[in-house]
């Protein structure tokens, strides 16, 4: 059953307009909460990994794996992938992969109990990556109940039909605002919230972030003169709340775009990257990045940006963004290259609890009270979330080695990739 709020036009209008035009204060509680619950609905149930990071966008979903056995969840079917970093999603009866063919950019949506093709996109693609790495996309797609938002390896942002995979446009988002190739070509995985799309680009002459209209891909606004690193925007800390992760810090604008409070804070060597996301817990922001510079908790009181924690000893994410439960992070310590901790921290502090070697690098999400870890060799790691210690119950083999895209679980799925295979597991 699928539950739905009245929200006529002009309800939608009447609250969008009122953040358009900086009255936020002056609209109702009620309407704020209608609209709120209506950016739920449309981001998508919690039964569906709808985007990167999942439902909440924070790589937590309140679906549980208990019925797994110990061997792990059953293949349910394979297919091929191009090449990119690209995760797939779960929205209802479509499951959705962002790769590269060829010299095509290709969306696929597969059917989630046998993995056949529904339908196919491809737009050419000429991008090259500088390190000689991998060439396909690396953003995430980003779905609502009827749209399917890509951004490509080279800027390229599509908005796509969600039922037959029919284009509805296409904008040159990164060439247009000017965005840098950065180390490793743009990797935003898109954030939709309501009615727009909001874009961590990275551009010096004040296109750094951008938002975008979800129906027509008109530009909105745009703002900073800030690189883009490879994190991607959340929502938040406050109703309204757009967290950017920059190249140079943290930006939070308003859903008009008034840029709020900035606390700049990045890596402290030149060829570094920030790559995990920021992860919010009511007011406060973690920030956590590689190359010598570890973590910070911020706290946002008003237009001011307080520093409640910060250090390399506690959490040093490379690329993977870590999860909260419970009060204690979740996440992998330490370059990827030189063999990384997975490690539990303190929220409050940054005290490390525990830590634990031998995995090396890889992807966390929260399913329940359970850690789900994609490793990088391809192999799916369950323990429970707790701060006691590290406690394996399920380890299973299910892909080859490079294993390093983002993965759902939504609807009973699990759905992962390596370099060269697709895999999609169940009960």
């Amino acid at each position: 059953m699928v539950c739905r709020v009245y929200d006529p036009p002009k309800t939608k209008a009447k609250v969008m307009s009122a953040f358009a035009f900086g009255s936020f204060k002056r609209v109702s509680w009620i309407w704020i909460h209608i609209m709120l619950l209506w950016t739920q609905l449309e981001t998508g149930h919690s039964s569906d990994w709808p985007q990167f990071l999942g439902p909440q966008r924070n790589g937590s979903t309140p679906e549980r794996i208990t019925s797994w056995p110990s061997t792990g969840p059953k293949h349910l079917w394979k297919q091929p992938i191009g090449a990119g970093f690209s995760g797939p999603v779960i929205r209802g009866e479509h499951v959705l992969t962002f790769d590269r063919d060829g010299d095509q950019e290709r969306v696929r949506s597969l059917d989630p109990a046998t993995g056949n093709t529904r339908w196919t996109h491809q737009a050419p693609t000429a991008y090259v990556d500088g390190f000689g790495f991998d060439d396909g996309p690396r953003g995430t797609p980003a779905t609502t109940t009827n749209r399917v938002i890509t951004f490509g390896a080279q800027g390229r942002l599509t908005c796509l039909d969600l039922a037959d995979g029919r284009k509805i446009w296409a904008i040159e988002a990164g060439r247009d605002l000017g965005a840098d190739k950065g180390f490793f070509g743009p990797a935003c995985s898109p954030l939709i919230v309501g009615q727009r799309i909001f874009m961590n680009l990275g551009n010096r002459n004040g296109g750094g972030i951008a938002a975008f209209d979800l129906t027509s891909g008109t530009l909105l606004w745009k703002a900073t003169d800030h690189e883009a690193g490879y994190a991607s925007p959340v929502p938040g800390p406050g109703s309204g709340d757009i967290s950017f992760f920059t190249r140079e810090g943290l930006v939070i604008t308003r859903m008009d775009g008034k840029v709020g409070p900035v606390h700049r804070w990045r890596s402290r060597q030149h060829a570094s990257v920030n790559a995990a996301s920021p992860l919010l817990s009511g007011t406060e922001i973690l920030l956590t990045t590689s190359y010598d510079t570890g973590a910070i908790l911020l706290r946002r009181t008003e237009e001011k940006i307080e520093v409640v924690w910060s250090g390399d000893e506690s959490l040093s994410a490379h690329y993977a963004t870590p999860v909260l439960s419970g009060g204690f992070l979740y996440g992998f310590h330490g370059r990827q290259e030189r063999g990384p901790e997975f490690r539990c921290v303190e929220w409050a502090t940054g005290k490390m609890r525990w830590s634990e070697t031998g995995l090396g690098a890889g992807t966390v999400l929260l399913a329940g009270t359970d850690l789900v870890l994609l490793l990088e060799s391809g192999e799916l790691v369950v323990a429970a979330a707790s701060p006691d210690r590290f406690q394996i119950r399920s380890r299973v083999q299910i892909l080859g080695k490079g294993t390093r895209a983002p993965f759902a679980l939504g609807g009973g799925h699990l759905v992962a990739r390596d370099p060269r295979i697709l895999v999609c597991l169940g009960n």
